[in-house]
């Protein structure tokens, strides 16, 4: 029998960053969303729901993952210790050269997708190559996703001529348009320095054609505008503004070597930026100065980017560094408070991606629902929301439900065979010598 709706009970609920928290709550989802919430002495009778008993349990909206390579799990560690320009060049690119393939594609996209939903994701945007099959990698897990075939202007997996780019992504795009509600398929033009300002113009033509999110790396390194092909600004913000390339419609990955006229054409453009804290660590990028845009209101989201430069996919951990690293570059400890570092990883990215019935837990909203076992060490005594941030991990994730599906329960997923999953990413690993 399927089961149309859920009824949790007993639980504490964290509806929104601005909401406080209220205790001995039931929600009710039926199909795909959230039905309705109150206080137990309002409990509904629902015969033939599933029921979950949210006893000493914290019911929080999804994490969305505004940034992540999937299929990179695969190179999680593989190149370590080494500066964004040297780990690019000589090892990630070679190594995708090698080794990326359809297989690789689904299975490491797989992996990812069971490290996001142990962990209390239920939305991500993916960008790679051969993106068909991580869309169905995702779509097969149970997530929710906003995958973006990538571009760049030289050989790429799946693409060997690079004068067809632009085709492969409309094909992307044509294929997946509208063929499942939890599939968002986008265009992921890689960067001002592997893509002509042609290519670029050309991807964002297609992506306003069929009404999709466009994405683009910009402004990671130091010396990035050094690299730029053609370039047409004194910036590599500038240099996107002067091809047209900024709406509401673009999301701007990383951002963090930015001035002030920088981050006003931004926020004059409406686009959207997603910051990979913990990646710009590791491949000592920089700090994004995401406390000064989050203050001028521009819509300011979270990710992880892949496993091989961050190397978890634990967005609890992201939020916590992202609080952290805007505390350490300002030596202010109330810089992107608590509150505000919430917001990233829920409604802000839901908003980023376009996705207007994500990240809250409100009437009518899509039933991507996080539980975590507030019984955990590591969060007890919990006063606030705010242990989320500082004190939170995918550690105590115990239920996961996306679009009103149980995908994990009591830690164990249901949708796909993990231990399957693992076996087939170890025998692609093998020939790199990872094991």
């Amino acid at each position: 029998m399927t089961i149309t709706s859920i009824l949790i009970s007993n639980v504490t609920l964290f509806t929104d960053p601005d909401s406080p928290l209220a205790t001995n709550q039931w929600l009710l989802c039926e199909g795909d969303s959230i039905h309705s919430f109150g206080s137990m002495e309002s409990i509904p009778d629902c015969p033939g729901a599933a029921c979950i008993d949210g006893t000493d349990k914290l019911l929080m909206p999804g994490l969305i993952n505004a940034h992540n390579h999937c299929a990179m799990t695969l190179f999680r560690g593989l190149a370590d210790d080494l500066e964004l320009g040297e780990w690019l060049n000589k090892h990630i690119f070679p190594a995708e050269a090698a080794n990326v393939n359809k297989e690789m594609v689904y299975w490491c996209t797989k992996l990812a997708a069971a490290e996001m939903i142990l962990s209390g994701t239920t939305t991500v945007a993916d960008g790679y190559f051969y993106e068909d099959q991580a869309a169905q990698a995702l779509l097969d897990s149970g997530m929710r996703a906003v995958p973006a075939q990538g571009i760049v202007d030289f050989p790429a997996p799946g693409v060997p001529d690079p004068s067809t780019n632009i085709d492969a992504v409309e094909t992307f795009l044509t294929n997946w348009k509208n063929k499942d509600d939890r599939i968002t398929p986008a265009v992921f033009a890689h960067s001002p320095y592997t893509c002509s300002p042609k290519t670029l113009q050309a991807a964002k033509a297609l992506a306003v054609k069929h009404q999709v999110p466009f994405f683009i790396h910009i402004a990671e390194n130091r010396h990035e505008q050094s690299i730029i092909v053609e370039p047409q600004g004194t910036s590599p913000i500038r240099h996107l503004a002067a091809l047209d390339l900024l709406d509401n419609d673009t999301v701007l990955i990383h951002c963090v070597w930015l001035d002030d006229e920088d981050r006003e054409i931004i926020k004059e453009s409406g686009a959207g930026v997603v910051i990979c804290p913990q990646s710009h660590l590791k491949l000592a990028s920089g700090i994004a100065r995401t406390s000064i845009m989050d203050t001028m209101k521009i819509p300011i989201g979270l990710g992880t980017d892949g496993s091989a430069s961050n190397n978890s996919l634990d967005m609890f951990c992201e939020m916590d560094i992202l609080a952290k690293t805007q505390k350490l570059w300002t030596l202010d400890a109330t810089a992107m408070p608590a509150k505000r570092v919430l917001a990233t990883a829920t409604k802000n990215n839901a908003k980023i991606l376009g996705l207007s019935m994500l990240g809250e837990i409100a009437p009518g909203f899509k039933a991507d629902i996080t539980l975590l076992d507030m019984n955990q060490p590591h969060l007890q005594p919990f006063y606030n929301s705010d242990a989320l941030v500082y004190s939170g991990s995918g550690a105590a994730v115990e239920t996961v439900i996306i679009n009103g599906r149980i995908i994990l329960r009591d830690c164990e997923l249901l949708s796909f065979d993990l231990n399957e999953c693992m076996t087939e990413v170890r025998k692609l690993a093998a020939p790199l010598g990872l094991l």
